[in-house]
């Protein structure tokens, strides 16, 4: 198995997980959704359902270049939640996490994810 495959492995698996998390933990979603956003808990179920989707067809060889894409749309999609996180201390304390990992870790990792998703993309 090539190294790009694996990595494809894990990054579906990741994202099956991440939106399974979505409806076992929905509170911790919720705490980092901004608050001008409508329909919050829907918006929690219908991002960890297309994550799942997502995770799910980026494993298979047919469907990856457009779960791929999906990935990255999504990952646009839910960027106002992390942008959110990163400057509401309110977010931080809820969930556990220092302003530095709120804005300076995981606002780049997005893109970082991003990346990931499109390099999935190429043959």
């Amino acid at each position: 198995m090539k190294l790009k495959t694996l990595f494809i492995y894990i990054m579906g698996i990741g994202y099956i997980w991440v939106g399974l998390k979505h409806f076992i933990d929905t509170s911790f979603f919720l705490k980092i959704m901004p608050p001008s956003f409508p329909l919050h808990k829907e918006l929690v179920y219908v991002s960890g359902a297309l994550e799942i989707l997502f995770g799910s067809g980026i494993i298979i060889k047919k469907t990856r270049f457009y779960a791929s894409w999906g990935i990255i749309l999504l990952l646009i999609a839910v960027y106002p939640a992390n942008i959110y996180l990163a400057f509401s201390e309110d977010a931080q304390q809820a969930i556990g996490v220092s302003s530095f990992v709120a804005s300076w870790v995981r606002l780049p990792i997005q893109f970082v994810l991003i990346g990931f998703a499109y390099f999935s993309t190429k043959n």
